[in-house]
């Protein structure tokens, strides 16, 4: 007779769908846990204001002072150990040196602005001389007055003469604003040289007042010249 197969133990078995899917569900989580960041993707962030938060970078620079503040800082203890030096100017430019124009001892009697003229002899021409103001100064102690003529700007004299018994002005030609006269002794240039000189002014009024102050200090130099 034959003998009776004790049942086999029965056995559990868990399906293999349920473990491998629990496997699969498992290995991504372990793998995103200990995968780090990229720089790539942080890079990617912070160029439209992403990526991680620097919360403690922050609250250290706020602790800490800013360099700005330290170089005062440090500025203050540097003022404070400078020494005060002081340097004497090698040359002193209190004094001022006086230019002489040999007028020092002239009283003005008469100013006017005008235009001057000469005469050139060999190209028969006239040449403008310069514009300025033409004076007339009389000394101080000989009481003779002479013409005197700058021009603007440079201040070059342009005519520098007495006014002698003899020098009469005569109206230029078509104008009434212009005298001419003859000087026997110009030294504008230097050297007494015989000029034959004309002047121009702005209108026939002006030209009329410089005729009455020329004519007046020919009659008072008429009278000094006579004496000596």
């Amino acid at each position: 007779m034959a003998k009776e197969e004790a049942p086999a133990a029965a056995t559990t078995t868990e399906p293999e769908g349920e473990t491998k899917q629990g496997e699969a569900t498992e290995a991504p989580a372990a793998e995103q846990e200990t995968k780090p960041p990229t720089a790539t993707s942080d890079s990617v962030f912070s160029m439209f204001g992403g990526g991680p938060k620097k919360e403690k970078k922050k609250e250290a620079e706020e602790d800490e002072p800013s360099g700005a503040s330290k170089k005062k800082e440090g500025d203050e203890g540097d003022v404070e150990a400078e020494p005060d030096v002081h340097f004497e100017p090698v040359f002193k430019l209190t004094e001022q040196v006086e230019t002489k124009t040999n007028e020092e001892l002239e009283e003005q009697v008469f100013k006017m602005r005008a235009k001057l003229f000469k005469f050139d002899r060999e190209t028969r021409e006239w040449k403008e001389r310069g514009t300025g103001d033409v004076r007339l100064l009389k000394h101080k102690e000989n009481q003779k007055t002479r013409l005197v003529m700058r021009r603007d700007k440079t201040h070059k004299v342009c005519a520098n003469h007495y006014i002698v018994p003899d020098m009469k002005l005569s109206p230029n030609v078509g104008s009434d604003r212009s005298w001419v006269w003859n000087a026997a002794a110009d030294v504008s240039e230097g050297e007494p040289e015989a000029q034959t000189l004309a002047i121009r002014f702005a209108n026939s009024e002006n030209a009329q007042l410089f005729k009455e102050a020329f004519d007046k200090a020919r009659s008072e130099n008429e009278k000094l010249f006579g004496q000596q």
